[in-house]
């Protein structure tokens, strides 16, 4: 039986708001902006910040990272998120500018990015980066983008302020995708229950005296989906050990 009109339209309707999120989000506008940067012995970022990442911080992307201000921070969750970032002056600026993973929080003047020096090295066109240097601060425009890690799965990290056994602190790295954990939450055996994991800080989880054995956890993702880990930490877990998930987020 052939399609009427009418059903045509509905189903091709229906195809256009499938694709419609995805179609939105390639298309997505770049916002205006302003950067700066800080320094480092060796132009990598901090091995500190509020994100809570130490040293896979300040190396991660090849030490392209960056700051971000307190709306992209998102009081934590916005740690991890990749973001292009561009310089607006056609005489300096290189066309792709530089891809940023947000590790810390700070902001300067009117800024919403406060980048490495490699990551702000990237801003210029060949020749012209100390000219962007002694800006200090420069116009910019970005967009988030996903994160890609090539060959690694999200991992979670025992992050090294843990105390076996009572004090757990997890911390996600290697997160792909444009998705946001929203929460973390740990199975107690003993009492049949989810128990919520605090956010302590950034990108950090903690829960005193966790339960026994291997923990099963589960987290949120952006504020909707659970994915259940079952007995992903080891019942001898330590301080910087690194535990894989075998999955990566979209």
């Amino acid at each position: 039986m052939g399609l009427t009109l009418n059903s045509y339209i509905n189903a091709l309707m229906c195809v256009i708001m499938i694709l419609l999120p995805s179609l939105c989000y390639c298309q997505d506008a770049y916002v205006s902006s302003r950067a700066t940067y800080y320094g480092s012995p060796e132009c990598y970022g901090t091995p500190t910040g509020a994100c809570g990442y130490k040293t896979y911080g300040s190396t991660i992307n090849g030490g392209e990272v960056s700051g971000a201000s307190y709306k992209l921070f998102k009081n934590g969750s916005g740690c991890g998120a990749c973001y292009q970032v561009r310089c607006k002056y056609a005489t300096h600026c290189s066309e792709e500018g530089t891809k940023v993973v947000v590790t810390d929080h700070g902001e300067g003047d009117k800024t919403d990015f406060i980048l490495s020096a490699r990551a702000y090295n990237k801003l210029a066109l060949p020749g012209q980066e100390k000219v962007l240097f002694s800006y200090g601060v420069v116009e910019v425009e970005y967009k988030q983008i996903p994160c890609q890690y090539p060959g690694y799965n999200l991992m979670f990290k025992v992050h090294e302020h843990s105390k076996f056994p009572t004090y757990l602190a997890l911390i996600p790295i290697y997160q792909s995708g444009v998705s946001e954990i929203t929460a973390v939450e740990i199975w107690r055996e003993d009492c049949k229950e989810w128990r919520a994991m605090r956010r302590a800080y950034g990108a950090v989880w903690d829960m005193p005296m966790p339960p026994e054995g291997a923990i099963t956890l589960r987290f949120q993702v952006s504020g909707s989906k659970w994915v259940e880990l079952k007995n992903l930490i080891s019942s001898e877990w330590k301080a910087g050990a690194t535990y894989d998930t075998a999955i990566q987020l979209a």
